[in-house]
């Protein structure tokens, strides 16, 4: 079972003795693959697997040229690379991996693309041993050989080998924020004398920021930005605002999710778990309970999701993501209402999922230790090829109407230039006409619209009654992006019948080579009808 069992041991302890606790979750998680739990999704949603092969993966990290870091658990730092894990490690580490210990956490520096900075949190062995913040200079794929730089060397550890925490996020001050989990001694959370139970802010070479809210005293406290927490083992900082969110996995009852983006709060561990009326403790944005609806046993992963655009469907913007890792859901929460609310969006998943992240392509990913897996989640809304019923008794002979349709890119990749094609197909009795240099068009009812024929050229016309008109070469549509055709039809003779249709098709260049899923990359919907 590799690294998985003293993982799953240790962070779903909810008993006095962590064998008693790995002997109850084991059997938990028995029981739910004897119901053969299947996977369910919102509609129009799938996840694809990026990468397999992992050991016990703990984190994850995107580099900005589309690799992606994701650590191990027993000390290996892997690299995916165009969907492919590479056989040779960023770095190998020596660690002590007993319990929740290992290399458990990893953030990139802002400035990678110019300094090449690699942030990890991993337990360096000894008696006692202890969690160290290194700083690794990459090479390419590799490590630059004798490039670690010790950023901090936190509390000694005890002999309990849980609650090591292990996030890092550098937020938009340039601070590397820090969770760090109590050692499974709740006494340590409140005392700012230690870093353990604790979120630390930091500068990127260790030192403690002026501004932190204890700014004398020992060390340690005048690095904690937050204490009061239990096992803060993921946090998310939200793009543009700056709001911090930490997860913290709770004991017996409660899964917390804290808001940390003010500096000094107490959420309240040992003495609270969950909402408290000790006006002393702040109490978390939302919690989840061990039992009932929405229930879990430990909070592994949450993730804003504010892209500045999406492939996703636009309500899901601005929510929170968090994931469990036993009961294997995914849930988002709707911060717009007081209280946030959530609602399920992922159930079944592989097993043991954590680290949920929001990707550079505008994605949900996470990783999977049963699966030693890392997966994303993809929107694929049916092809539209939308028609337009024509009411007869609204045209005359040789009488004609406006309409216009929006052609747009849904799957986060912008089409090469030219490679865009709508075809439209118009009953007998009528016949179509488009003219490309019309900035603007006046549909019936809604009155002008701004068109884009400009960018197309018709490139086969047959009989006037159906048109295909491709993007001309140079132009094309943007990641997200739209392009609006406005169209005549003219009815020439009556026709039999009440109602006739006319039909839109979009095809990608012939190629489709511009994405990973060709068959749904551009849509076409009517906006304006007759």
């Amino acid at each position: 079972m590799g690294h998985l069992a003293p993982l799953n041991r240790s962070i779903f302890n909810q008993q006095k003795t962590r064998i008693a606790g790995f002997v109850f979750i084991w059997a938990l998680v028995l029981l739910a693959a004897e119901r053969g739990q299947a996977q369910t999704f919102p509609a129009s949603f799938s996840q694809v697997q990026v990468a397999n092969g992992l050991t016990g993966p703990t984190a994850m990290a995107f580099v900005p040229d589309g690799r992606i870091f994701v650590t191990e658990q027993g000390g290996a730092l892997r690299v995916i690379k165009n969907g492919t894990l590479l056989t040779t490690p960023f770095i190998q580490l020596t660690v002590d991996a007993t319990g929740e210990r290992g290399l458990i956490g990893i953030a990139l520096d802002p400035n990678f693309s110019t300094n090449q900075y690699v942030y990890l949190y991993h337990t360096v062995p000894g008696s006692p041993a202890h969690n160290r913040i290194s700083r690794y200079t990459a090479n390419g794929d590799v490590a630059l050989t004798g490039s670690e730089a010790v950023i901090l060397d936190l509390t000694p550890l005890s002999s309990a080998t849980n609650h090591n925490g292990g996030a890092m996020c550098f937020g938009p001050d340039g601070k590397l924020y820090v969770g760090v989990g109590e050692n499974a001694n709740g006494a340590n959370a409140q005392n700012l004398d230690n870093y353990l139970g604790k979120v630390l802010r930091i500068n990127s070479d260790g030192s403690a920021p002026a501004d932190n809210p204890f700014p004398a005293g020992s060390e340690s406290r005048k690095r904690i930005w937050s204490y009061g927490l239990r096992n803060p083992y993921t946090i998310a900082i939200q793009p543009g605002t700056g709001r911090i969110f930490v997860n913290d996995v709770g004991q017996s009852t409660w899964e917390e999710i804290n808001d940390a983006t003010t500096a000094g709060l107490n959420f309240g561990w040992p003495n609270a778990e969950g909402t408290s009326s000790n006006s002393a403790y702040t109490n978390p944005v939302f919690a989840y309970p061990h039992s009932g609806n929405g229930s879990g046993c430990a909070i592994t992963g949450g993730a804003f999701f504010n892209p500045t655009s999406t492939t996703y469907p636009p309500g899901l913007v601005g929510r929170y993501f968090y994931q469990d890792l036993c009961s294997n859901w995914i849930y988002s929460l709707d911060l717009s209402t007081t209280p946030a609310t959530s609602s399920s969006f992922a159930t079944g998943l592989p097993g043991s999922s954590l680290n949920l992240s929001t990707g550079p392509d505008r994605k949900l990913y996470y990783l999977s230790r049963d699966a030693g897996a890392l997966y994303k989640f993809i929107y694929l809304a049916p092809d539209l090829s939308p028609t337009i019923v024509l009411p007869q008794s609204n045209f005359n002979a040789n009488d004609f109407r406006n309409f216009a349709v929006n052609i747009f890119e849904a799957e986060g990749q912008a089409t090469p230039p030219g490679s865009v094609t709508v075809t439209i197909s118009a009953p007998s009795g009528y016949t179509l006409s488009f003219n490309k240099n019309l900035t603007a068009i006046n549909v019936s009812g809604l009155g002008t619209t701004s068109v884009n024929n400009g960018q197309w050229s018709i490139s086969r016309n047959v009989d006037n009654q159906q048109l295909s008109i491709t993007m001309n070469a140079g132009q094309s549509i943007g990641s997200g992006g739209t392009s609006i055709l406005g169209v005549t039809i003219t009815r020439t003779s009556a026709n039999a019948g009440s109602t006739s249709n006319v039909t839109v098709n979009v095809t990608n260049d012939s190629s489709r080579t511009y994405d990973t899923n060709p068959a749904n990359n551009v849509y076409a919907r009517i906006i304006s009808g007759m």
